[in-house]
């Protein structure tokens, strides 16, 4: 069902910067190139690149081998423009970002993917702050925005086309949470009161009813057509507070949607889902828990990917990890698991989980060293091992942010 077409559908997962000015703050690292009259622009980006080993054992010994890659990790490369104005009482802003990947010589010549990922407006005051464009979504998004292991490698399934893929590696992605799409979206976010923050928006909905047929010709033809009445809702809640010397950060969100289809026999999905964690830091260590529960979702991808038919069935993960930092360097552990029942890779439902091991060695603020292990298993349900897979993978690289 998932292929190398799937993977490279999501090529560019989330970049950390991107990620910091997806809650419309101009990222950390940025390079002011306009302030003045009350007007700023800016810039900023991210640059990876790892050697990769990868032995993969899965059903069919086809396709057990070793593979070497050198490719970018879980964020993709990406340059992104900030600008901002004081106009009025109010503060605007914009974000556009262009994410590419490095590994498309392969199969394509000199051509280049070049994704936009974020493309959105802000308009803010005492009042908070309305987003209008395209940015990630909220279901989810504080799951991934804190995994321990973001400037890292993470799995790379070979059953979902990760192993020989042109993008990126998926994280904890699928063992542990799905990934928050960018999507259109109109998005209000309150001020922050008493170390709270709500946001709550509306999303572009996505068809989850298209079904097909094979007709008399053996040609494959719709049922029908999926629509939506209403759009996608999603919402986070984030606290940060202090308890006996830590610095606590916790979330909630969620998301909502219904999908209908033209043709009477194919039944409607209402999609659901309500992602959370709590992550404390004291002094150089850090601990983090975080999961997530849905009906009817893609657990890899909160926008369904391909548009695949889905099923009011269940899906379930949680992530736990915990990292320590000692001088210029900070070592992480992680373990992912997500349980679906069939809205997944494997119809017939499956386990997905994923371990690592990770040491980030700061050279200096703008350029780090990075060295990890990661194991990924699937563990196919009702007796299905034909997509069973045991993936082990060493990652050795370098990351340039500005």
């Amino acid at each position: 069902m998932y292929n190398n077409k799937i993977a490279q559908h999501i090529f560019m997962p989330l970049a950390l910067a991107g990620a910091i000015a997806a809650v419309s703050t101009p990222a950390l690292a940025e390079i002011v190139l306009y302030d003045k009259d009350d007007t700023t622009f800016s810039t900023d980006g991210y640059v990876n690149a790892f050697y990769v080993n990868s032995k993969v054992d899965r059903a069919g010994d086809q396709f057990d081998r070793r593979q070497t890659r050198i490719k970018m990790g879980f964020l993709p490369n990406y340059i992104g423009f900030n600008m901002g104005k004081q106009i009025d009482g109010l503060k605007l802003g914009a974000r556009s970002s262009f994410w590419v990947t490095i590994n498309d010589s392969d199969d394509n010549g000199t051509g280049t993917d070049i994704d936009v990922r974020q493309f959105y407006g802000t308009a803010a005051g005492e009042w908070g702050e309305v987003l209008i464009g395209k940015d990630f979504g909220l279901f989810a998004r504080s799951n991934i925005l804190l995994d321990e292991l973001l400037a890292g490698y993470g799995q790379v399934s070979d059953t979902l086309g990760l192993v020989d893929g042109g993008g990126v590696s998926f994280g904890n992605i699928g063992s542990g949470y799905p990934y928050p799409f960018p999507t259109s979206q109109i998005t209000y976010r309150s001020p922050v009161m008493s170390g709270a923050r709500i946001a709550v928006g509306v999303m572009d909905p996505v068809d989850t009813t298209r079904a097909t047929q094979v007709d008399a010709n053996g040609d494959t033809i719709d049922l029908g057509k999926a629509y939506q009445k209403s759009p996608r809702f999603e919402s986070e809640v984030t606290y940060q507070f202090d308890l006996g010397g830590a610095e606590i950060y916790s979330w909630l969100n969620g998301a909502y949607q219904t999908s209908d289809n033209t043709d009477s026999t194919v039944k409607s999905v209402t999609s659901k889902g309500l992602g959370y964690g709590v992550r404390a830091t004291m002094g150089a260590f850090t601990l983090s828990g975080s999961g997530f529960s849905a009906k009817g979702i893609n657990p890899f991808f909160t926008n369904n990917a391909g548009n695949a038919t889905l099923r009011d069935i269940d899906s379930k993960g949680y992530l736990a990890q915990g990292s320590y930092r000692f001088g210029k360097n900070r070592v992480a552990l992680s373990y992912g698991k997500t349980k679906d029942d069939g809205n997944g890779a494997v119809a017939t439902g499956a386990d997905y989980e994923t371990r690592g091991v990770a040491l980030f060695h700061d050279i200096n603020d703008n350029l780090k060293l990075v060295a990890e292990y990661n194991q990924f298993e699937i563990d196919g349900h009702k007796g299905n091992t034909l997509n069973n897979e045991d993936t082990k993978t060493f990652a050795v690289g370098a990351v340039l942010t500005w």
